[in-house]
C-alpha cells in the first residue's frame, strides 16, 4: 500500500495584478484585479514505503510546492493526498510526527540557541526517549560529525555545518517519510559520501525518502525512482535505469593508440559511430543499444595497437541538463 498518495493535486496562488509605482497600488487597492498562477497542475504521485524518489525540475517547476502539500504547510486548492493515512492539512500534528523535513535554504534550529539545547526541545516535542536520543546523537556523530557541533549557537555555524545539524534534527524522531530539499549543499566530499551511504541504509530499514536537489550525484546514488516536473505537470516518472535507457544512450569511449590510426579506417570499422580526432587519439560516440562497448573494443583493435583508454557511461545528469535547457520533451 502507498505511504504517498496524491491525487490530481492541484494548488493555484491569486497574484496582484496592478501596475508598478505608487499609482499603480492605489488603483489596485480598488480595482482589485488579480490572475491565477498553478503552480501544482493535476499531480498523480504515489510512492511506496522505502522508496527512495528524486523529484526534480528547473527552478519555479512545482517542486517546493508539492512538497508543502505534502507536509501540510499549503492546503491544496484541489485534488487529495495522503500520507501514511493521514491527509497532511487537516491533520496536522499527527502528519508532523510521522515526517521528516529539511529544506536546505532554512533551518528547523533555534538561531540564538546551541545545537545541543534545539535538538533537546526536538526530542521533547517528539517524546524520543532518553535511550533512544543518545543512540540517535551517537549514530549522527559518527555519520556527520555532529558532536563537534553540539555547543555552537545556531547562528554561528557554516553552511555546511548547519546542513549537518539540520539533517540531524530532521532524523531525531526516526520519521517514516523524509523530504529532504539540497540535503548535501554544503558538505565536503568525505562526509556527503557518508550522508548518501545513511540515507541509502534509510531506505533499507523502510524509510521513505523524496529528495529534491540541483546535486544529480545525490540522485544516482541515493535514489531508484526519479520523477520530473516542469510547470507544475510531472512529465516523467519512472526509473533511473528507464530514463538513461531511453534518453541517455550515447556513450563514450576514449582512446589513444601507440601509433597513427587513419580516422576513415575507424569509421568503416564502426558505421553509424560520432568519432572525433586524428592521429593517435580518438573519442567515440555511440548509442549503447547500437553497439556494446565489448564491440567497439573489438574494433579498435582490429585498427591498431590501444595503449589505453576510458569508457564514459551516460549520465542522468545529462538527461536533466537537456530538460532545464528545453532540448528535451519527457512528456511527448
Amino acid at each position: 500500500m502507498p505511504i504517498i498518495e496524491a491525487s490530481g493535486l492541484t494548488k493555484t496562488f491569486r497574484r496582484p495584478d496592478k501596475r508598478e509605482g505608487l499609482g499603480g497600488s492605489i488603483a489596485h487597492l480598488f480595482t482589485r484585479r488579480f490572475t491565477d498562477h498553478v503552480a501544482v497542475d493535476h499531480v498523480d504521485l504515489t510512492v511506496e514505503p522505502g522508496e527512495a524518489v528524486a523529484y526534480v525540475g528547473p527552478n519555479g517547476a512545482g517542486k517546493s510546492t508539492t512538497v508543502k502539500l505534502l507536509t501540510g504547510i499549503l492546503v491544496p486548492s484541489s485534488g487529495e493526498v495522503r500520507v501514511a493515512g493521514v491527509v497532511p492539512h487537516r491533520e496536522r500534528t499527527a502528519n508532523a510526527r510521522q515526517i521528516g523535513v529539511l529544506f536546505g535554504q532554512r533551518t528547523q534550529l533555534w538561531w540564538d540557541l546551541p545545537v545541543r539545547e534545539s535538538l533537546a526541545l526536538l526530542r521533547d516535542l517528539y517524546d524520543v526517549t532518553d535511550a533512544d536520543y543518545r543512540a540517535r546523537l551517537a549514530e549522527f556523530d559518527h555519520i556527520l560529525g555532529i558532536g563537534e557541533l553540539l555547543p555552537v549557537v545556531a547562528r554561528k555555524l557554516s553552511l555546511g555545518q548547519r546542513m549537518r545539524a539540520d539533517l540531524a534534527a530532521a532524523l531525531l524522531h526516526r520519521p517514516r517519510v523524509v523530504y529532504l530539499d539540497e540535503p548535501t549543499i554544503g558538505l565536503d566530499i568525505a562526509v556527503k559520501d557518508r550522508v548518501r551511504a545513511f540515507l541509502r541504509e534509510l531506505c533499507a530499514d523502510g524509510t521513505t525518502l523524496m529528495l529534491t536537489t540541483h546535486d544529480l550525484g545525490d540522485i544516482e546514488d541515493v535514489c531508484q525512482r526519479i520523477v520530473i516536473i516542469d510547470e507544475g505537470r510531472i512529465i516523467f516518472d519512472g526509473s533511473i535505469a528507464q530514463v538513461k535507457d531511453s534518453f541517455a544512450r550515447q556513450r563514450q569511449l576514449h582512446v589513444d593508440f601507440t601509433q597513427t590510426v587513419p580516422r576513415a579506417k575507424l569509421a568503416e570499422l564502426l558505421p553509424g559511430a560520432e568519432i572525433e580526432g586524428d592521429a593517435r587519439a580518438f573519442t567515440i560516440g555511440f548509442d549503447r543499444f547500437t553497439h556494446t562497448a565489448a564491440e567497439v573494443m573489438t574494433a579498435l583493435l582490429a585498427a591498431g595497437e590501444v595503449a589505453d583508454f576510458r569508457l564514459d557511461e551516460p549520465a542522468i545528469e545529462d538527461v536533466i541538463r537537456r530538460v532545464y535547457a528545453g532540448d528535451l520533451d519527457l512528456a511527448a
